[in-house]
């Protein structure tokens, strides 16, 4: 069956392109990969196609959807390639969204798709972190655009709101939990006292966490996702590289009873922040109190905090993990770079590079597992105030909370102490 006519045969999808004089305009676009995202971002223009062409002024439908698989019985057939040149040799995309994930082929796909004048709209946070300014400034010189709403924090409109609505601020701190996967285990341990490896497999079955878990669970995707968010902030490029970095993997049922003695929760907290000319980036496991708005954030919901000097203090919140809300996030991308046609928009994401200081200098508490013949000896290091306490779950252990120090004081007391369990910092 011709190409051109397939387009009618399921409507859901796509129509033909409308050319003739006084026919209304019509835009197409393509989706690069059809697994959890992609899907999602069909199912999103399937079910909102109405809205969606009334948001963007004009018609907007999928005219192909790339995968190397085979999909039978899904609409996606009427619209699938296997050959990424029918994408890239078509003058009517107009619009291309980047949902493969990784680094090959994604990268030299959505560069050969901005140099032929389309617009990408992508949820790769690895890409984006990795090769974020080139593709902006290549979509600059090409006069289109390199969206990226999607790569942050899920269906939060975090990006949009650093590039327009905050623009008149300068960023001091931006902070919160950036990863719905990891979010979702901590709650799990926490309400139902399950183990990590248990919490897992469980969110592995639910689609939370993929089969492979590694960039979520070891920090890696909170790590790329504050680098790009503290790239936008600051001006110019964080690398993600460069940021300290801790998982969630050592976190056990104990700490869970610890923190819940300390009516605490545990999160996994990604930071970055400048004072007096320096700044500083890390995502690690950290101790939340219970007037802190983070502690209510349960399961797989996102916070992000943003700390303006006009604005002040300012949250964003929703999910940050899950099909529909990342894939709602590269719709509404979509629809601005339809909006947008013809102009680059804002980025204030510029290519220079922002050298991380050292955390060594950092204040804040820590709160510290100990044997427990090791109580006296930790009063002697860490001074005669701290109150030790311990919990059912581990009566051979004592817990304390030190008074405010230095990162490197902190290392530099627990090394004289020696034989300290585990440290969570706590979050100020």
């Amino acid at each position: 069956m011709p190409r051109s006519l397939r387009w009618q045969k399921h409507k859901e999808f796509a129509v033909p392109f409308m050319t003739n004089e006084g026919e209304e305009e019509m835009i197409q676009i393509a989706i690069l990969g059809y697994g959890t995202v992609g899907s999602g971002v069909a199912e999103v223009f399937r079910t909102n196609q109405e809205l969606i062409d009334r948001r963007a002024g004009v018609p907007v439908r999928v005219k192909y959807v790339l995968d190397l698989r085979d999909f039978p019985g899904d609409p996606v057939e009427e619209v699938l390639t296997h050959d990424f040149q029918d994408i890239l040799q078509d003058p009517e995309v107009k619009v291309v969204a980047e949902v493969m994930g990784g680094l090959k082929p994604a990268y030299d796909f959505t560069k050969q798709c901005l140099e032929s004048g389309k617009s990408v709209c992508t949820s790769n946070t690895e890409l984006v972190a990795a090769h974020g300014p080139e593709l902006m400034r290549i979509a600059q010189e090409h006069h289109v655009n390199y969206l990226y709403e999607a790569s942050c924090g899920g269906g939060i409109p975090i990006i949009r709101a650093l590039n327009e609505a905050l623009t008149a601020d300068e960023i001091d701190e931006i902070s919160g939990i950036l990863n719905g996967t990891t979010n979702y285990i901590l709650t799990e341990m926490t309400e139902n006292g399950a183990d990590f490896e248990a919490v897992l497999k469980e969110a592995q079955e639910l689609g939370y966490a993929e089969r492979n878990p590694e960039a979520d669970i070891e920090g890696h995707d909170a790590q790329r996702k504050i680098a790009i968010l503290s790239s936008i902030a600051f001006g110019k490029t964080v690398h993600y590289e460069d940021v300290h970095t801790e998982g969630i993997t050592k976190i056990t049922p104990v700490d869970i009873a610890y923190a819940k003695k300390l009516k605490m929760q545990i999160r996994l907290l990604a930071s970055g922040y400048r004072s007096e000319g320096k700044y500083y980036a890390i995502v690690a496991p950290f101790l939340v109190e219970k007037k802190h708005p983070l502690y209510s954030v349960n399961g797989v919901f996102n916070a992000i905090f943003v700390k303006g000097n006009m604005l002040g203090d300012a949250m964003f919140y929703g999910s940050g993990a899950g099909k529909l809300p990342t894939a709602s996030a590269v719709a509404a991308d979509v629809i601005e770079a339809v909006k947008s046609e013809g102009k680059t928009l804002y980025s204030g994401w510029g290519e220079g590079k922002i050298g991380l200081s050292s955390l060594d200098t950092l204040n804040r508490r820590f709160f510290v597992r100990i044997p427990a013949d090791r109580a006296e000896a930790a009063k002697e290091v860490f001074g005669e105030q701290i109150r030790l306490f311990d919990v059912e779950e581990a009566p051979d252990e004592k817990g304390f909370l030190t008074e405010v120090l230095t990162e490197k004081e902190f290392e530099e007391k627990a090394s004289a102490l020696g034989d300290v369990i585990s440290r969570l910092r706590v979050n100020m």
